[in-house]
């Protein structure tokens, strides 16, 4: 009886020290922790120095500020040019009348039952303005049109023909838009290019012009370039502020395009996963919904972290002056948000989370042993319960 509970215990021991073994080079750590995260602070990465940012209240604010100084309301803001100006290549109709008794263009006829004389209506033929943006009309010669409102351009016409018409009227329609357009690119019904008219079409009318987009809205994003100038919105952002349904001008281009929006979750918390989201946006707290948390045996209270390539102006002066660049001009940044304060809850609410971000939450210093503990001694006890039925 002697002789096998001593086998029993050395086979226990065995067990053990196999387990030991083997538990010392298993029990890995889910990534880095918080201490070797801080310490990427000037370190490089694809030739530019990351940077490592506190997620305070100051941070979140200069994240809320860019993100509305970008938006479509604030780079396209100013004179919204409601009516359409006339350009080369645009048909212009352009119709005179002249008051009695003098007669410059057309004739007159008795009207009335004294016999007054009324006045008549000449018409010119509609013309396309020249490519150096004139038209002709007769006892006028050539007007500069291109560039101007056709209410300035009867204002002259009149002018000039003052001394030889009699009390001239005149009248100058835009017959065919061919330069004030906005064109439409992308992932909608119909790309095309979209006249302008008085009326004053806005973004969303011109995308419904198009058929509207042919994928969901909330994983669609809309780019407006005017010029060099250039800005980019998701669809669901528009739709729900009115204030970036902007006014489009001529020769906009406006491309939708069909971009799924997610963030990677990785590390100590419930589920590791890439996770999709809706473009009208995410906060860091929701993002932390989406993904069931924080693990309460193993996540690090102090080690959330959102790594993002960031564009240089979010950045504290000091940290963005110092700092290189990677090829595109963004910043590697990684942000950090010590849930073990309470007010970083407010500050999570005010985050917001991008396309590509990476979200990781480190492990608890001792998590990594506890779960070892934890298996051994599960172990030893199914060994031991294994040697005693022997």
């Amino acid at each position: 009886m002697l002789r096998k509970s001593s086998n029993i215990s050395g086979a226990v021991a065995l067990s053990l020290l196999a387990i030991t073994t083997a538990g010392c080079s298993a029990f890995g750590a889910a990534g880095p922790g918080t201490g070797a995260v801080r310490k990427l602070e000037g370190t490089s990465y694809a030739n530019a120095d990351i940077a490592v940012v506190d997620l305070d209240v100051a941070a979140a604010d200069r994240l809320t500020e860019h993100r509305r100084a970008t938006s479509f309301a604030q780079v396209f803001a100013g004179d919204p040019r409601i009516t359409p100006l006339i350009e080369s290549g645009d048909i212009v109709g352009v119709t005179i009348w002249e008051a009695p008794p003098a007669v410059l263009f057309g004739s007159v006829v008795p009207g009335g039952a004294n016999g007054a004389m009324a006045s008549q209506s000449s018409t010119i033929p509609e013309q396309p303005v020249d490519e150096q943006g004139n038209i002709a009309v007769p006892f006028v010669g050539k007007v500069a049109v291109a560039g101007r409102s056709p209410e300035d351009v009867q204002l002259e016409i009149a002018r000039r023909l003052r001394g030889r018409a009699h009390d001239p009227q005149v009248l100058v329609r835009m017959l065919g838009n061919q330069a004030n357009n906005v064109t439409v690119l992308g992932k909608v019904a119909s790309t095309r290019r979209v006249p302008l008219t008085a009326s004053g079409e806005r973004l969303l009318d011109v995308l419904a012009a198009a058929g509207g987009p042919t994928e969901d809205v909330d994983k669609t994003t809309v780019r407006l370039t005017r010029g060099a100038t250039a800005a980019t919105m998701p669809l669901d952002a528009v739709i729900l502020d009115p204030a970036q349904n902007v006014p489009l001008r001529a020769n906009d281009v406006l491309t939708v395009i069909h971009q799924p929006y997610s963030f990677i979750a990785l590390g100590a918390v419930a589920k590791n996963a890439e996770v999709p989201f809706e473009g009208s946006g995410l906060t860091l707290a929701q993002a932390l919904g989406r993904i069931g948390g924080l693990r309460d045996d193993r996540a690090d209270i102090r080690g959330v972290f959102v790594f993002r390539f960031e564009d240089p102006d979010v950045l504290p002066a000091q940290v963005a002056d110092a700092g290189r660049r990677n090829p595109e001009g963004r910043v590697p940044v990684v942000y950090r948000l010590d849930l073990s304060d309470a007010s970083s809850f407010f500050v999570a609410q005010e985050f917001a989370i991008r396309d590509d971000d990476v979200l990781y939450v480190s492990s608890a210093p001792g998590a990594d042993l506890q779960k070892f503990l934890t298996t051994l001694s599960s172990a030893a006890l199914s060994t031991i319960a294994i040697g005693n039925s022997l």
